[in-house]
């Protein structure tokens, strides 16, 4: 493995592996860091014509990127949409108060902070699937958090719903809309006129959280709990 430096400055990883038949390059959501796989003896010099042939490319998926932001104490970390200044303290739990989020001093506040936002997570979103599920007279089997990076959402075939705990991070209107989404998807699996009219009904002029989520999203997956080991586009 080694590192190429294109003349824009932009740092690309080159691995190679036995398992590449081809060229890929990937960019990372989370912190825009930039990978080129490489099949075991293909040429460097092919590597880097690869790579200008791409710059386009690389740099519309570089665009609006946030570089990562630690969870550390003394940051400003989002809360259902409003910064709370991460705070060590006395504390056996983590608990708001005022514009702080206070966390238990002497415990690594990345560890301590996510746990508190799946807990908030878990509440909020369970209450609002439960409110849209009654209204759509449908029941979920399931609810599931994760940390995803592709979707906010998902609702199997099942009525299993999934759910990224950093919705607890975003203003409680979008979170609300994203369990109207996924709950809309007990009564009709796929993204037709019917289904979007179930959005509308359950969450009227949703239009606008949704604008939210696309603007806004990566500014959620750019706070860093943990080391980031996904990829965000490819191009091959």
């Amino acid at each position: 493995m080694g590192t190429v430096i294109l003349r824009d400055g932009t740092p690309v990883t080159l691995r190679r592996t036995a398992r590449a038949r081809r060229m890929t390059l990937r960019v990372s959501r989370r912190d825009g860091t930039v990978t080129l796989t490489l099949p075991p003896r293909l040429p460097e010099a092919e590597a880097l014509a690869f790579l200008d042939d791409r710059r386009d490319w690389l740099a519309r998926a570089l665009d609006g990127i946030e570089p990562p932001r630690p969870v550390a104490f003394g940051a400003a970390l989002p809360v259902e949409g409003r910064p709370l200044l991460l705070t060590p303290a006395p504390v056996r739990a983590p608990r708001v108060e005022g514009e702080a989020l206070l966390l238990p001093r002497g415990r690594p506040a990345a560890v301590t902070a996510a746990a508190f936002l799946r807990t908030l997570a878990q509440a909020r979103l369970a209450e609002s699937s439960d409110r849209h599920a009654r209204a759509l007279g449908r029941r979920f089997t399931a609810l599931a958090l994760r940390d995803t990076r592709s979707r906010w959402g998902s609702c199997t075939h099942e009525g299993r719903l999934m759910y990224s705990w950093r919705l607890a991070m975003a203003p409680p209107q979008v979170l609300d809309y994203v369990a109207a989404h996924e709950v809309a998807h007990l009564a009709h699996m796929d993204h037709s006129p019917a289904f979007w009219a179930a959005v509308e009904r359950l969450f009227p002029g949703y239009e606008r959280q949704r604008q939210w989520l696309r603007q806004h999203g990566g500014s959620l997956h750019a706070w860093c709990f943990r080391e980031d080991r996904g990829t965000g586009g490819a191009a091959s």
